[in-house]
């Protein structure tokens, strides 16, 4: 998990430079925009394989933490594919100076306009890092629940396999009463059973010295 975590920052910082880079690739010059575009594509490789390498760490963890990790990579494949669909975009506008504006067009950016528009897009890439910053802050919020979650599940069935283990205990304590019980029980009838034999044989002598006194009586 703590390597996930670690690929997830690493992502974190490459798109914030990427959406950066996006930004300064509308308003650079064409000397300027080769060298953006080759460092932007080697970005997004970079980015591209490091959700590759958080995909293959995913499935190493236990299946009751992995949905939200799945979850957050989603999110990541998603804004990967935004920011790529920006780039094009980006390529794609002409910048000053190149092929396809005519003298006329290029005097009607003034240095005001020339400003303006580079301030509104200083404040739509701090639009974008700030919300790339808010998307991290709840996948860091997300990774502590769900650790947490993970942590109580874990604590829980820890707690259950005690219960269970305690309760195997007591079971075999009860068998081993029950055993006692019955052996106490089987030698208690047994001596029960010789006292009655012994009572039936004396009643049975009683009967046999009574019998031959009144016989012996009658003879005589």
């Amino acid at each position: 998990m703590d390597l996930i975590q670690d690929y997830e920052q690493q992502y974190a910082v490459l798109t914030a430079e990427i959406t950066a880079q996006i930004g300064r690739l509308g308003v650079s010059p064409a000397g300027e925009r080769t060298k953006l575009i080759s460092d932007i594509d080697r970005q997004l490789e970079e980015s591209q394989e490091l959700l590759e390498q958080i995909g293959l760490e995913i499935r190493d963890v236990p299946a009751a933490n992995r949905s939200g990790y799945t979850s957050r990579l989603n999110c990541y494949q998603a804004e990967w594919k935004r920011l790529q669909q920006e780039f094009t975009n980006a390529k794609a506008t002409r910048p000053k100076g190149t092929a396809g504006y005519s003298a006329a067009e290029s005097d009607e950016f003034d240095e005001i306009g020339i400003q303006e528009d580079q301030k509104r897009r200083l404040l739509d890439n701090s639009e974008r890092l700030e919300r790339t910053g808010n998307h991290l802050k709840d996948s860091y919020r997300v990774v502590l629940e769900t650790e947490q979650i993970g942590t109580q599940v874990l604590q829980d069935l820890s707690d259950q396999r005690e219960t269970i283990q305690r309760a195997r205990g007591r079971l075999r304590e009860t068998d081993a009463e029950l055993g006692r019980s019955s052996r106490l029980l089987n030698s208690m009838m047994m001596h029960a059973l010789r006292e009655k034999i012994v009572l039936i044989s004396v009643a049975v002598a009683l009967f046999l010295v009574l019998f031959l006194s009144i016989y012996f009586s009658v003879s005589d």
